[in-house]
Parts: structure tokens; C-alpha cells; sequence
């Protein structure tokens, strides 16, 4: 006698395929996403994974292509800085768009002690994700070499010199810099400072370029004295703002190279007695959410943050579905966006 075994548990990849009439690799490729499968054939399998209810068993899935499903966005920098500056969180929130539609987890990894990042070497070394997303980067900071080494795709917010060989996303920002001097010159103000980024990072360099630019293109000779030395913080813009004062007590505008350092010295400039914008002008970069809220409101060059942690997810995952894409450098524009301060 013929007996007739009854479908239990969850539906398998076989059954769909039997469904659909096609073979079991098929409908791998079709979960997968792969770009060699027809649309119509991809219409008849995804068809038969609805009626069946399928689920795809995603751990063996990823053990089967060598995939972990898993990224990591490091962050080189004290977990004070990347609570306290906008800059991360816009960051993130880019990042974590990108991934909304697809299987990816975000792991945030902090990287401050040299214990931390021996550590963090030995994750990534391993292979314990797909991918790396890399911020704030100095320009000593061999991890992007080394990610390339053990061919762990990679994409940097931002680049280590402008010789940058992995990919990466940045925005104008001598572009953005040059603009907002300028902004700060046109009414013939003429005692222009800056406050800069650390020196070891690319980006504040490039500020600082754009600001030097300006200042010669005004006429403006070269006077270190208004170029006083931050850090992105807002204490760092605050011992800045008191150090150029008792350098050049006629300072009468500042451009900021971000709008956390130009907080900072904006509370200076009050507690000495002057007002911004009718003694001292003044314009930080990012046009973060500080720059909305400080009295008077900031004028800021707006870098499109949350753009930049999109576009950096959508390279890595190219990197990570096809190894052999080649590496893209990729440059946002910026905005001055203007407010009370100048």
C-alpha cells in the first residue's frame, strides 16, 4: 500500500523551485539577487515564494556564500565626540537608510585605545563582516590599507590626503570654506580669523585651504595670527576664540570649520562683550542642528551629511555584491546657508 507523507514545518528552497519550474539554483540566485536571472523568471519565482510562504533561512544563506549580513561603521574618535557632534548621527542615519531594504546589520564600533583598535583589528582581519564603513579618519590611520589587504571591502566618510586610494565620499569643503570667507569679506570686514579642524585630518586642512584662498583673492595678506588651532569640539572652539582675541583684539568676523567649535566660540565672543553679528561676524560649517539654535541662529556652509552616509552604504554594498568593482571617489557640493550670526 501507497502511503502519502504530509507537508510539515516551514517550506524549503526545493519546493519553491518544484513551484516555480525551475531549478534549485534559480531560486538561489532570485533570494540572492542576482542580476543574472530574467525578470520574468524572477516574477514566477517570487510568485511561487509568496503562495508558499517562504522564508529564506538567512544564516545558511550567508554561510553558503561566505557572507556574514553584517557591516561595521567605525568610528576612530572618544564616545563624547560622537554623541555631542551632529555630524555622527547624521552619519549614521544616512547609513542606516541605505540599509532599510536589505539584509544588512549595522555593528557602530568605537576605536580610541591602542587595546581597542588591536582588537578591532582582529574582528575585521577575521572577516566578521561584509564590509567597512570608515569616518572622521586621520591621515596615519592604517586601517583602510590594511582592510585592503585582506580584501575586506571598504568606503571612507571623508579621506586621509588627496591622494586617497579607497573609496570614499566627501564633500567641497575648500569649496564650502572659500564661500563663507568671502561671504564674511563682502562687506569690506578685513580682520577675518579662522578656527581650524586637528591639522591631521585631510578635511580640516582643505578648510583651512579654502579660507587662506579667499583671503588672498581679497587682497589679504597672510597673517597667521587670525589662524587659531581646534579640534571639532566645542571647548577646542572656545580656547581658540580666547587666543585669537588676545592676539588680534580687532578681529571683526570668523569663520569656523565646524559649527560645534563655532558654538564654542560664540559663547567667548559674548562673554567679552561682543556682539555677533555687529562686532564680530561669525560662520561655522555643517549647518547641523546646532546651527538652529544658537542665539543669534548660525550661518553655516551645509555639507549634505545624511547623502554622504547613504552614498557611502550604496559603494560598499556594490563593493561587497561584486569584488570587483573598481574603487570610486565620490564629492558632494555644499551650501551656505544664511542666518542671523553673519
Amino acid at each position: 500500500m501507497q502511503t502519502h507523507r504530509r507537508q510539515t514545518g516551514r517550506p524549503t528552497l526545493e519546493q519553491v523551485a518544484a513551484r516555480a519550474g525551475v531549478g534549485r539554483g534559480t531560486v538561489s540566485r532570485v533570494i540572492n539577487a542576482s542580476p543574472s536571472v530574467s525578470p520574468q523568471t524572477r516574477a514566477v519565482v517570487e510568485q511561487a515564494i509568496a503562495e508558499l510562504g517562504y522564508v529564506p533561512n538567512r544564516a545558511a544563506r550567508a554561510l553558503a556564500g561566505n557572507r556574514n549580513d553584517a557591516i561595521a561603521l567605525v568610528v576612530p574618535e572618544a564616545e563624547t565626540r560622537l554623541f555631542a557632534e551632529p555630524y555622527f548621527s547624521d552619519i549614521i542615519r544616512g547609513v542606516d537608510a541605505a540599509l532599510a531594504d536589505t539584509d544588512m546589520q549595522l555593528l557602530l564600533t568605537l576605536s580610541r585605545t591602542p587595546k581597542e583598535r588591536k582588537r578591532l583589528t582582529q574582528f575585521l582581519t577575521a572577516h566578521r563582516v561584509d564590509g567597512v564603513l570608515l569616518v572622521s579618519v586621520h591621515e596615519d590611520d592604517p586601517l583602510p590599507d590594511l582592510l585592503v589587504r585582506v580584501g575586506m571591502p571598504a568606503v571612507l566618510g571623508g579621506r586621509r590626503s588627496g591622494r586617497e586610494s579607497v573609496s570614499y565620499v566627501d564633500s567641497d569643503n575648500t569649496g564650502g570654506a572659500r564661500q563663507a570667507t568671502a561671504h564674511l569679506l563682502a562687506p569690506g570686514r578685513r580682520a577675518v580669523a579662522t578656527i581650524t579642524g586637528p591639522s591631521d585630518m585631510y578635511v580640516a586642512r582643505c578648510r583651512l585651504d579654502g579660507y587662506r584662498e579667499a583671503m588672498a583673492a581679497a587682497g589679504a595678506a597672510p597673517d597667521e595670527a587670525l589662524v587659531g588651532a581646534g579640534d571639532f569640539t566645542e571647548e577646542g572652539g572656545a580656547l581658540a576664540m580666547r587666543e585669537l582675541l588676545r592676539r588680534r583684539p580687532d578681529i571683526d568676523a570668523v569663520f569656523a570649520a565646524s559649527d560645534v567649535m563655532a558654538a564654542g566660540a560664540l559663547r567667548v565672543l559674548r562673554e567679552a562683550g561682543r556682539r555677533v553679528p555687529d562686532d564680530v561676524a561669525l560662520i561655522g560649517f555643517d549647518d547641523s542642528v546646532i546651527a538652529r539654535h544658537t542665539d543669534p541662529p548660525l550661518t553655516s556652509v551645509r555639507q549634505p551629511i545624511q547623502d554622504m552616509g547613504r552614498t557611502m552604504a550604496r559603494l560598499l554594498l556594490d563593493h561587497i555584491r561584486d569584488a570587483t568593482t573598481v574603487r570610486r571617489h565620490v564629492i558632494l557640493d555644499t551650501q551656505l546657508v544664511h542666518r542671523a550670526s553673519a
